[in-house]
């Protein structure tokens, strides 16, 4: 077994990594509901968001119980974070297929055993040589969701539990959350398990090791988030649009004007699983409502973000506390920490000015981070930076400019041996300079030189140039009308300054590796300050996009209701003021909601607008709307496409019914859920049953539930039910014309259900030009069967019951809703119950008459 390696030891010679396992063609037997193999659900390419895509690492086991606990471990060793999960999953891996969209994954370790004998032909040296049967079906579900992600067999003696809390000890920063991490995932097994073969992996395959307490571990509970399965955050457009890969069109695009990598990462991972905990919600709203209010706050803050632009603390941080397995003096290495380190005390220098900005700031959460950002470990780390490093090098991107910012950033006298080898740099570049004057002169053409990776080259522009070059010029190119060439004596100088160069970064990266093994001691200070940079960018671009588009602040009183609420990615797409706002009320006496219409008429925006501005609400964001209140829900499960899935051999009746299962499976009371016209892959008379069976067990959930169908039968098979309430989209009748085609779309939520001798259907199907007789006839039949269902419903009594017991369970949830969250005066709060009451009495009044 590969023994664990210190800082101190040495790689073992007697083993070696685990090689790639291939990627086998999908099996009959494949997650039906998820849609990641056809539509990518990657966020847009924001100006943040393409800094850092996300790199995880992540190393997956499963209990071989009923319980179906999975163990994960997550590592991103570009920016320094681990993030540990444990969780108990059902038979279709949900939850965690889940966890792992949030870390987007670049390769999927598993332990060998899972795979079969057939996947693991190309397994690793030193496995156990035990093959599973079949591959495990956890193994099978992930393929399907990550096609593109390499999965990797490791031998199963690398998954020890003992080894994984022991590299979590010593790697773990120290910071107040330490003891709490730790104290949580002791009692894992799963997840230390995997957390072993990561740092294994890591070390042996990846030949990266970690300085002690260098690493930003976080074990993260399930708990304390809403589930938002992938297909939904897919239909949804959460953090990819699903026509366009690139377009901003989606929550993610639409909110994040984040100045940093940080602050974009933060953003998704909130709209993927928005946060559930009340408290945290308000102060992040006290946040952005204060931002909203000052306008020299908001100046302030986004002033001192600016100069924090294009930085990413975790990538700095992660850099310069990796270090090699197998040490290599690697000139472009030490180049590369010798950038970090500039980049570094930028960032830790201009860290004053944000801290400054919140200074006298409101809100307890500004406050929090403002303590955060005055950390006087921040200021030791400036000073040992300013000890070592020169205060007037800037790291620039391109350029002898760049280089000479390296090589002169240790500062004068800290080695000899430096200062001599930048001496020596310094009269090789001068040599080069001076050979080109000379041949300037000696040819009489305007020669200058550009500086490449391979070093010097001449330039000149193609009009200053007349004939051919001068004999003595080689590897002549025309880029941008510009000529470059060379010639001997250059690539000569080039090489002795190169030479020069490499000894002078070696020589510099030894002072910057001692520099930074001083502030690793500190390096929790930088971890918070990162956590703090990034979530007040965020907040500050939630403020931004709130008042751009006029958006208000939630309210969370356990009641859904929104006035005149906007579907926030159409208010981008639409011409100002063109669309239509609507209402949105759900309480528990209100709690299945079956919304009707014709095609075209908005079910769908309507239902989306519902999950959107739920989603946002919970992220801490403000909402487009005039009023909006939400109740804390627990997880967002969706039914929103009617697509055949020819990939998983899964028909749109098949895919519906995987998702439904899915669905009912999961949905608890405080879940959130948007069914979009179940039933149609079938025929009308099963479709019907069908749909009526899965709302009937949705509301014995009493979960919150927009269900968007065509059925009409389901407003009287679901009428005994007291919560169910009926809602359509107004449909305006017109003279019919050339250019019109008698009906205007109002896109507007209206209570009851829609007219029943209003046929919406065929008269869209005039816009196909059916044959006349062929509409006549679909139109007899039509208003044959209405008429029988409508004489059928006259001499039923579960009507009138069903409206008296609705009359009950509203009287009941008003009442409640009166005594916990009201804040009217008394008496207005009496006069309000006693028009309550009157609106009821006429009800049963009426149940009566017609008894």
């Amino acid at each position: 077994m590969w023994s664990r390696q210190t800082s101190g030891s040495s790689r073992p010679a007697s083993r070696r990594p685990p090689t790639t396992g291939q990627n086998q063609p999908r099996t009959a037997q494949s997650r039906p509901w998820t849609g990641q193999s056809r539509v990518s659900t990657a966020r847009p390419q924001t100006s943040a968001s393409t800094r850092h895509e996300g790199n995880f690492v992540i190393a997956v086991l499963e209990g071989r119980g009923v319980g179906r606990e999975v163990g994960l471990a997550a590592l991103d060793k570009d920016i320094g974070r681990v993030v540990l999960v444990q969780l108990s999953d059902c038979q279709t891996y949900v939850k965690t297929l889940h966890q792992m969209h949030l870390h987007k994954p670049s390769l999927v370790l598993v332990p060998d055993t899972f795979l079969s004998a057939s996947d693991t032909a190309m397994a690793a040296i030193g496995s156990s040589g035990k093959r599973a049967t079949n591959t495990s079906l956890l193994v099978e579900f992930i393929r399907e969701e990550f096609p593109d992600t390499q999965l990797e067999p490791i031998s199963r003696k690398y998954w020890n539990e003992t080894s994984g809390l022991e590299f979590i000890q010593q790697l773990c920063v120290e910071d107040e959350e330490r003891a709490g991490t730790i104290l949580a995932v002791s009692s894992k097994y799963y997840v230390l398990s995997a957390c072993s073969a990561l740092f294994k992996y890591a070390e042996i395959r990846q030949n990266t090791r970690f300085s002690a307490g260098s690493l930003r571990i976080k074990y993260s509970p399930v708990d304390g988030t809403m589930m938002i399965d992938p297909e939904s955050a897919k239909n949804l457009e959460l953090v990819g649009n699903m026509s366009h890969r690139k377009s901003y069109h989606s929550v993610f695009g639409i909110l994040n004007h984040t100045y940093t990598a940080m602050a974009a990462r933060l953003l998704r991972v909130n709209i993927l699983a928005p946060i559930t905990v009340q408290t945290s919600i308000d102060a992040r709203l006290d946040v952005v409502e204060e931002l909203v209010q000052d306008e020299d706050l908001f100046n302030e803050v986004r002033s001192a973000l600016k100069t924090l632009n294009s930085m990413d603390f975790d990538k700095l941080i992660a850099t310069l506390a990796a270090s090699e397995t197998i040490l290599t003096n690697s000139a472009k290495a030490a180049s590369n920490r010798v950038t970090q380190m500039l980049n570094l005390r930028n960032a830790v220098r201009n860290l004053p000015l944000l801290q400054k900005s919140l200074e006298n700031t409101k809100s307890q959460l500004l406050r929090i981070i403002h303590d955060m950002l005055l950390d006087e470990r921040l200021e030791k780390i400036d000073s040992l930076i300013r000890a070592s490093l020169n205060e007037d090098t800037a790291p620039t991107k391109h350029g002898i400019a760049a280089v000479n910012a390296r090589v002169y950033a240790v500062k004068a006298n800290h080695n000899r041996l430096l200062d001599v080898a930048r001496e020596t740099y310094k009269e090789n570049v001068g040599d080069i300079y001076s050979l080109c004057n000379a041949l300037t002169q000696t040819h009489e053409i305007p020669l200058t030189l550009v500086y490449q990776e391979s070093g010097f080259v001449f330039s000149m522009k193609k009009t200053d140039l007349e004939g051919e070059l001068p004999k003595g010029f080689i590897n002549a190119t025309l880029k941008k009308g510009k000529w470059q060439f060379s010639s001997m004596e250059l690539k000569k100088m080039n090489a002795r300054m190169q030479d020069a160069l490499d000894e002078t970064l070696i020589l510099s990266d030894k002072i910057i590796q001692d520099l930074v093994t001083e502030i690793l001691v500190n390096v929790g200070a930088l971890y918070k300050a990162s956590e703090a940079v990034a979530l007040v960018d965020m907040l500050w671009s939630f403020s931004h996009s709130a008042i751009m588009r006029n958006y208000v602040r939630p309210e969370f009183t356990g009641t859904l209701a929104v006035k005149s609420g906007r579907h926030p990615i159409l208010e981008t797409v639409q011409s100002a003021g063109t669309l239509v706002p609507n209402d949105i009320y759900c309480d528990d006496s209100s709690s299945f909601q079956i919304i009707q219409g014709p095609n075209m008429s908005g079910k769908s925006t309507y239902l989306r607008q519902v999950g959107l501005l739920s989603v946002m609400a919970m992220c801490g964001s403000f909402v487009p709307a005039e009023y909006a209140s939400f109740r804390i829900h627990d997880a967002l499960l969706t039914r929103l496409s009617n697509d055949d899935d020819l990939e998983k051999n899964l028909s749109t009746f098949a895919s519906e019914m995987a998702t439904s299962a899915m669905i009912l499976g999961l949905a608890t009371e405080r879940s959130l859920i948007l069914v979009d016209e179940l039933g149609r892959g079938t025929s009308p008379r099963e479709g019907i049953g069908i749909s009526h069976a899965i709302a009937e067990g949705l509301i014995e959930q009493k979960c919150f539930v927009f269900f968007a169908t065509h059925f009409a039968e389901l407003s009287t098979t679901l009428s005994r039910q007291p919560s169910v309430v009926n809602l359509h989209l107004a449909v305006q009748r017109t003279r019919q014309s050339a250019s019109n085609f008698g009906m205007l779309f109002q896109y507007k939520i209206v209570d009851g259900a829609p007219e029943e001798t209003t046929h919406y259907g065929l008269e869209l199907a005039r816009l196909a030009d059916l044959p006349n007789d062929v509409l006549i006839e679909a139109s007899r039949v039509s208003k044959h069967l209405t008429e029988l269902q409508s004489r059928h419903q006259a001499q039923s009594d579960s009507s009138k019951i069903a409206m008296r017991r609705k009359a009950l369970l509203k009287l009941r949830t008003n009442l409640t809703q009166a005594f916990e969250h009201s804040a009217l005066p008394d008496e207005e709060l009496l006069a309000y119950i006693g028009r309550f009451q009157a609106d009821i009495t006429k009800v049963f009044l009426y149940s009566t008459d017609t008894d």
